[in-house]
């Protein structure tokens, strides 16, 4: 089993989520903690992010990640509904590289 640690950005905008929804990612992170490789890589400029795409409430959500394999550690990124979520996640990783 990998290691979770997330980005600020990230605790923030799940801290304020609804309480299911919370539970739901919970359940998902401990999922991708233990096999982080089974969800989309993405190609191009976001090659290193991992996203796990996820139903709840009658919409999509996405949760993007990424692997750091030297200290076991999965890295969460970002949450969020499909609606510009793969530009802002662009935005968000330029700003803090």
């Amino acid at each position: 089993m990998y290691r979770q640690s997330a980005f600020k950005k990230y605790n923030r905008i799940k801290k304020k989520l609804p309480l299911l929804l919370r539970n739901q990612i919970n359940l998902i992170e401990d999922e991708i903690a233990l096999n982080p490789y089974s969800s989309e890589r993405k190609k191009g400029d976001l090659k290193e992010i991992f996203v796990k795409k996820f139903p709840l409430l009658e919409e999509e959500y996405l949760l993007a990640y990424k692997v750091n394999e030297g200290e076991r550690e999965v890295i969460f990124l970002a949450i969020g509904g499909h609606e510009n979520f793969y530009r802002d996640l662009k935005r968000y990783l330029n700003l803090s590289s």
